[in-house]
């Protein structure tokens, strides 16, 4: 009997980040209410012991000798902005008061930095403090849209660290594996309804992917253009205008306009819930949805196998049926030992 490499009743809780065939680091940002800023502070210095830096009323830093800077933040730009103004005339009493209504119902975000996978495990106490300390995330409300966001370095040519070791070919191929998992995902990772109907994850749309997957071939100026004529907008699952905005960043905010895009050489993978309220949680299970885009998008064999079944289901006008497709991608993905 072949041995799988991945088991859900086994695997569920694990404390491992699945390891990948490739150097990677990844930063992981988390939202979720139900602490302040000073409180989420205080929360990570006891873990971190870092030194600390006040940035604004709204935002503060941890930096920690070994890891890195760790960056906490109300998610809001507009008080975020006004804090930082405010900081370099003097904080006025009506700034605190927007920021403790600001707390009440905008999200808080952790954003850790890049890390490898051996080093991303002293999170995990980090998040139990959270969960400990009363953070809530997806679960907290109806209205809340709380994620985690996992942002895995791009694969870099001969150990390169500039532009030019980004290859449009191993960027494609990775698009390409994610569109013909991104149905599944959103199954497999039980993402929450609320989540589902917000605008912040929408699926690539099935026009995109039929594009996507009949290149064999891509220069990266294709591939830029292609992606902005379908996804001009960040509130994507996977988006792409991170790393694109990295390559090219004229073209991108031309195209979307967006002040909010961070550019940097990795992809953004936004779709997994935020359950950092749940005891038996933790960024292992975020990272396991990735891992599985990675296995796919390295097994040439199976990624032209499954590109060539997506256009040849494809039906005039209906496209192809995503109930089908995630049936038997569910299935080869458990026989294959990947889930």
């Amino acid at each position: 009997m072949r041995k799988r490499a991945i088991s859900n009743s086994t695997e569920k809780n694990s404390n491992e980040f699945l390891p990948l065939q490739r150097d990677c680091t990844v930063g992981f940002e988390l939202e979720f209410s139900g602490l302040s800023v000073q409180q989420t502070l205080d929360t990570l210095q006891h873990q971190l012991q870092g030194h600390i830096q006040r940035v604004s009323l709204a935002e503060r830093t941890i930096t920690h000798s070994e890891l890195g800077d760790f960056q906490i933040e109300l998610d809001w730009s507009y008080l975020k902005k006004l804090a930082k103004e405010q900081s370099e005339t003097g904080e006025k009493a009506w700034l605190q008061d927007l920021q403790q209504l600001a707390e009440k119902v905008v999200p808080m975000e952790v954003v850790c930095p890049p890390l490898t996978l051996t080093q991303c495990e002293q999170l995990l106490p980090l998040v139990d403090a959270l969960r400990e300390a009363g953070a809530r995330g997806t679960d907290e409300s109806w209205i809340a849209a709380y994620g985690v966001h996992v942002n895995a370095s791009v694969p870099m040519a001969d150990n390169g660290d500039d532009d030019e070791s980004i290859s449009a070919e191993v960027i494609h191929r990775y698009l390409q594996a994610y569109g013909l998992l991104q149905w599944w995902l959103f199954d497999a990772l039980q993402v929450d309804t609320t989540r589902k109907v917000s605008p912040y994850i929408d699926k690539y749309p099935e026009s995109y992917l039929r594009v996507l997957l009949s290149h064999e071939s891509v220069t990266m100026p294709l591939l830029i253009s292609d992606y902005l004529e379908h996804n001009a907008s960040r509130n994507r699952a996977l988006d792409m205008l991170p790393l694109f905005a990295h390559i090219d960043p004229d073209r991108v905010y031309k195209a979307v306009g967006d002040d909010k895009i961070k550019s940097r050489p990795t992809f953004h993978f936004r779709l997994p819930n935020c359950h950092v309220e749940r005891p038996d949680w933790n960024l292992t299970e975020s990272w396991k949805g990735w891992w599985v885009i990675e296995q796919l998008a390295n097994d040439g064999k199976a990624l032209a196998y499954w590109r060539d079944e997506f256009l040849a289901l494809s039906r005039p006008l209906m496209g192809v049926s995503e109930s089908d497709w995630k049936r038997r991608m569910q299935a080869w993905l458990v026989d294959r030992g990947w889930w």
